[in-house]
């Protein structure tokens, strides 16, 4: 996998950017002053890597080229692994990670058969929170009992006994956000 550039070398190629995006305009140094207000041997210095580049700088440059900032000043490319798409099945459950890193709160897509298990109740550290895509869920919570449609979300504390699976005839298929630390969700929505 390749590494991401460090700083230094993502600003030492703003220079060369900035000369070839001013060329490709066809706009000379002293029209360019004119248009940003900033001094000829200042845009020099920039072109020339004599001057660290700022904001302050790039921003009304940009703007007297028309050309986006992110020509300029490109983010770095960073090459993820792909997510792993290793299913796991146990009891007829096939569990998908979803998750690129390897800490906490993980996400799976979770797709659980209808069958006619008993619910059994487990408790264990953590919280999650499920949404689900398809189907109905049965969701066993201490002594709720209660089932969820399509759209519908639930986040409880692990270490309440729990248990869910689908419910009626057809399978359901859940979208799982789990932290063992005790991360919460935290939704944001407009006000009204």
């Amino acid at each position: 996998m390749d590494e991401q550039p460090s700083l230094d070398a993502v600003i030492e190629q703003i220079a060369p950017r900035l000369r070839r995006a001013r060329e490709k305009k066809g706009i000379s140094l002293a029209h360019l002053a004119r248009a940003t207000g900033i001094s000829t041997s200042t845009l020099s210095r920039l072109e020339s890597g004599q001057r660290k580049p700022s904001l302050e700088l790039l921003l009304p440059i940009t703007a007297a080229l028309a050309i986006p900032l992110d020509e300029i000043v490109a983010a770095p490319r960073i090459l993820d692994a792909p997510v792993p798409q290793r299913p796991t099945r146990k009891d007829g459950r096939v569990l998908i990670p979803l998750s690129r890193h390897r800490g906490e709160p993980r996400a799976y897509k979770m797709a659980i058969p209808a069958h006619d298990e008993q619910p059994y109740l487990r408790a264990h550290t953590g919280y999650e929170w499920l949404y689900v895509l398809r189907g109905e869920l049965r969701v066993k919570l201490g002594d709720r009992d209660f089932t969820m449609g399509v759209g519908e979300a639930a986040e409880f504390d692990c270490r309440i006994p729990h248990w869910f699976g689908a419910a009626g005839l057809g399978g359901v298929e859940v979208l799982s956000l789990f932290g063992k630390k005790g991360e919460r969700i935290h939704l944001r929505t407009p006000r009204r």
